[in-house]
């Protein structure tokens, strides 16, 4: 009893002691001078930022629209004297040349990146100088990619905060496979695995706890694996609580980080060199996408990527089409489906969304492959079978079973224990492995992904019933 007692006291003691420690940790520094402004970007999980420090402001990873900077600089009384990329990205397409081209703005940017646009380096101990008080400075922090950089504020001669770009996101750090093929520098995933566990340990932890960090994405990105959906944090919080920053070995890290990354959409080095290069002017490239009468007819040889809603769809739409819905993830789809370059027409229910389609296309720098873009209302054009639960319940091995959520999410558990997992991204490889003996439901995690599913195993099976589970596969998430 005296033994449980001791026991139970030690306990309250570390939890009060840990309490407080986790409340120290979450309080970042105060900012006196400066000024952040966080702009987000749910499609992508993009975070970008602004810098405000008197009236002259800072940029960092802005993303392809750049009016929503420009009307914070305006509503701020600031002027946008510069903009800083901590790596050529590859999950979104970024405005600073542009930016730069209309502001005068100077673009800064690691000289390890090759960058082939008007560019200032900026590398470690460079330092942009705000203010008597206020500089920003770069530190390398490669790991993500061999060209990556963050950037600490300093205020008053103390550290601040810290963007990280893709190197440190909240509970995550970027994934180290992107830089195997592309870019100006190159280097495998173990090498690169091996620099972020140097770069976490020797410049980003070694920071005070109290530094606020600020990433360049949230929950959702592909850029990392298990991101928190918090928005910022503090050195303190993530070496608490972020799996990729506990003690372990060199080697343990790498075989940590590289297990369970996800796939690699098409467009990611499309856009590593696009952004290396500099991307047109947003709403000119805009302006150049073919905007088609409705209902038009088109090339057969051209994929249709349908954007209505799936009970649309399903009731009419162009033979051969792709119903990829307008969401939030629809430029991440689109880019994982269609490799750039590739041809294709686009579709949507009205003109108010096809032009929020054609703007979603821009992030990700697939505006210029749209051969033609309309509405389409059309009635008596292919259709699908709808999905008739109460019948697949009756008896689910009257059906094929395809599960089409990425493999990392089967490995947490399979819905249904006869289904064939083939991961959205390689479908329209793999149609030839769908039995086609029997009908094929087709189901992703939430009812989104299913429908682009459906819609391309329906075009690749001509003859079989393929019916889109959607949104019932909540039924059965319980």
């Amino acid at each position: 009893m005296k033994k449980l007692i001791l026991g139970l006291l030690a306990f309250g003691v570390f939890t009060l002691t840990y309490g407080f420690q986790f409340e120290q940790l979450i309080k970042p520094a105060e900012l006196k001078e400066v000024f952040i402004q966080q702009f987000e970007d749910d499609g992508l999980a993009h975070f970008s930022y602004a810098i405000q420090v008197g009236q002259d402001m800072v940029l960092v990873d802005p993303g392809r629209n750049p009016q929503q900077y420009y009307d914070h600089a305006s509503s701020s009384g600031a002027k946008i004297i510069a903009v800083i990329e901590t790596h050529p990205h590859a999950d979104f397409v970024s405005s600073h040349l542009e930016i730069h081209q209309s502001t005068g703005a100077t673009i800064y940017i690691s000289k390890l990146a090759g960058a082939d646009y008007p560019h200032k380096a900026f590398d470690e101990g460079d330092a942009i100088k705000l203010s008597k008080k206020v500089r920003l400075k770069a530190i390398n922090t490669p790991g993500h990619s061999p060209d990556g950089i963050s950037i600490i504020v300093e205020e008053n001669g103390k550290d601040v905060a810290v963007f990280t770009g893709d190197t440190l996101f909240i509970g995550d750090v970027g994934r180290p496979d992107l830089r195997e093929s592309v870019g100006n520098i190159m280097a495998t995933r173990v090498e690169l695995a091996k620099m972020m566990y140097a770069t976490t340990r020797e410049k980003l932890m070694i920071l005070d706890d109290d530094v606020a960090v600020y990433p360049a994405h949230g929950a959702g990105s592909l850029c990392g694996k298990a991101i928190s959906d918090a928005s910022s944090s503090t050195i303190g919080l993530e070496k608490l609580t972020n799996y990729a920053l506990q003690d372990m070995t060199e080697d343990a890290f790498v075989e940590l980080l590289l297990q369970d990354q996800p796939f690699i959409p098409k467009y990611f080095p499309y856009n590593v060199a696009l952004n290396k290069n500099g991307a047109p002017e947003y709403q000119a490239s805009k302006d150049k996408v073919n905007r088609l009468e409705k209902n038009k007819t088109t090339d057969r040889e051209v994929v249709v990527i349908d954007g209505r809603n799936q009970e649309l769809f399903k009731k009419s739409h162009i033979e051969g089409a792709v119903n990829i819905m307008k969401g939030a993830k629809f430029e991440t789809w689109l880019g994982s489906l269609i490799a750039p370059g590739s041809d294709y027409y686009l579709v949507a229910d009205s003109k108010e969304s096809l032009e929020e389609l054609i703007s979603k296309t821009a992030k990700i720098g697939y505006e210029p492959f749209i051969k033609g873009a309309f509405v389409y209302d059309q009635k008596g054009g292919e259709s699908m079978d709808i999905f008739d639960q109460k019948a697949f319940d009756s008896n689910h091995d009257a059906f094929t079973i395809i599960d089409i959520r990425n493999s990392g999410e089967v490995a947490k558990g399979k819905v249904f224990e006869n289904s064939i997992n083939i991961p959205l991204p390689e479908l329209m490889d793999r149609i030839g492995e769908i039995p086609t003996d029997k009908p094929v439901v087709v189901h992703c995690g939430t009812g989104y992904r299913s429908a682009a599913g459906s819609s391309i195993i329906q075009n690749g099976l001509r003859h079989v019933e393929v019916l889109d589970m959607g949104a019932a596969i909540k039924d059965y998430n319980k």
